[in-house]
């Protein structure tokens, strides 16, 4: 039997967290979704694609003996392979495994030290360390994830066993995690760890376009404290300011009011290669939707909406990548670093 929820999915004795569905397309496996196929379908063509991409996908399981996993990277996707990570609640470990078109198993089994830990030491942390997590994932780094099995006695991890408080992030590539090492370091994953947070990652690379099916998804789960909106550097060039002030302004009204005792932080743009590379053509552009959203912000009646600057999370080009836009792995830790203080402040 499978209940789904909407920040994860249990199967097979395994909590599928930040994922929404288990989508049998009729091939070998089920397909790991982050949104269900009904809301899937009602988003732009390439956020579409974008949903199927595991960012802040995990497998967790509490094994009482070796545990075997199985999985696969849909080999339709031009990223074959995709290198998956161990963790043991917030203890990250030695083992990675990468998989490709070719379902390929995973075995773990709970580290000597990890079973010796006392009650002190396992009491100051968010995740229990008996908790595995396995790391998927998302953007250039890994394909669509397909689940094809497991093996061995095992269990879903509780709710004490995991943080209390989530927190959901809604973006672009930026928030997806384009380019940082792994997925550990993506901004949204720092930002959680330092709020003691669950993070919900739905970052949607180059296409985070406010769409009306996403706003209302959001807006309909109960399973989030807080949560940012990163909006949006897709939309520069592809909308204009006036379209992007209309759905930004819906996007916000939609999820503000839907919950009232949430936290909600609309994030300007992030610094970028228009705003510091000679003449370039949408250096103003990108300053006004910077404002278009603030007035958004100014005109909203919630009460729980509060803008954030993205340049103030981040205040120089440093430890962005060499496109000038995608934050590495220093820029990632910097925004996480103060998102989290601004989280902290609502929180």
């Amino acid at each position: 039997m499978i209940v789904e929820l909407l920040a994860f999915v249990y199967d097979d004795r395994i909590q599928f967290h930040n994922v929404a569905q288990l989508h049998d397309d009729g091939d070998d496996g089920r397909l790991l979704q982050r949104v269900p196929e009904h809301v899937r379908t009602e988003l732009n063509t390439g956020a579409q694609r974008r949903m199927r991409h595991p960012a802040g996908t995990e497998l967790r399981f509490v094994p009482k003996e070796p545990v075997e996993v199985t999985l696969s990277v849909d080999p339709q996707e031009p990223a074959r392979t995709s290198l998956v990570r161990v963790f043991w609640g917030p203890i990250q470990g030695y083992t990675t495994v990468e998989i490709g078109p070719e379902p390929t198993t995973i075995a773990v089994s709970p580290p000597q030290k990890i079973q010796q830990l006392d009650d002190d030491a396992i009491q100051a942390l968010d995740y229990h360390p008996r908790v595995c997590r396995l790391l998927l994932p998302g953007e250039h780094r890994g394909g669509h994830v397909r689940y094809h099995g497991s093996r061995g006695d095992r269990r879903p991890p509780t709710d004490n066993e995991l943080p209390e408080i989530r927190y959901l992030a809604y973006g672009t590539s930026i928030t997806e995690g384009e380019a940082p090492a792994a997925e550990m370091l993506t901004y949204v994953n720092q930002t959680a760890r330092r709020i003691g947070a669950d993070p919900i990652n739905l970052g949607s690379c180059g296409t985070a376009y406010c769409d009306r099916a996403m706003a209302e998804h959001i807006a309909a789960r109960d399973d989030w404290d807080v949560a940012t909106l990163s909006l949006s550097i897709n939309m520069v060039g592809t909308f204009t300011v006036d379209e992007f002030r209309e759905r930004a302004a819906a996007m916000i009204e939609t999820i503000g009011s839907a919950n009232p005792d949430c936290q909600i932080a609309p994030i300007t743009i992030f610094p970028n290669a228009r705003d510091v590379c000679v003449d370039h053509e949408e250096a103003e552009l990108c300053e006004q939707f910077r404002e278009a959203l603030r007035s958004v912000v100014d005109a909203s009646n919630h009460e729980n909406v509060t803008l954030i600057e993205g340049p103030d999370l981040l205040d120089d080009i440093g430890g962005l990548t060499t496109d000038l836009v995608h934050p590495g792995d220093d820029a990632m830790i910097r925004i996480g670093e103060s998102l989290a203080d601004e989280l902290d402040t609502l929180l």
